[in-house]
């Protein structure tokens, strides 16, 4: 499912127009960006949970001189799948 796949979909769902579909899908996926940029938690009950994983500096190579590279630490966003969707997506019944 694509963002435009998602907006038709909220729209139809809701009975809305696509342009205010697309800014409720917009406002949602930009306060999430948002939450994470202040290292917030993100976490919808039966969903999932997002959260920053840090990772430390380390020495990498160049793939194509091989020369050794300094790469910073840094920090990525990390999902983590809910019980109810896991479950779901494997066809397990809900306990």
């Amino acid at each position: 499912m694509t963002k435009a796949d998602l907006i038709n979909f909220v729209a139809e769902k809701a009975g809305i127009t696509r342009v205010k579909a697309e800014v409720v899908v917009n406002t949602i996926f930009d306060s999430m960006v948002d939450a994470l940029m202040r290292d917030d938690r993100i976490e919808i009950r039966g969903f999932g949970s997002f959260v920053n994983r840090y990772y430390g500096a380390y020495k990498g190579r160049n793939p194509r001189t091989g020369a050794v590279i300094d790469v910073g630490q840094k920090k990525l966003p990390f999902f983590k799948v809910g019980k109810e969707l896991r479950e779901g997506v494997n066809g397990e019944e809900k306990s």
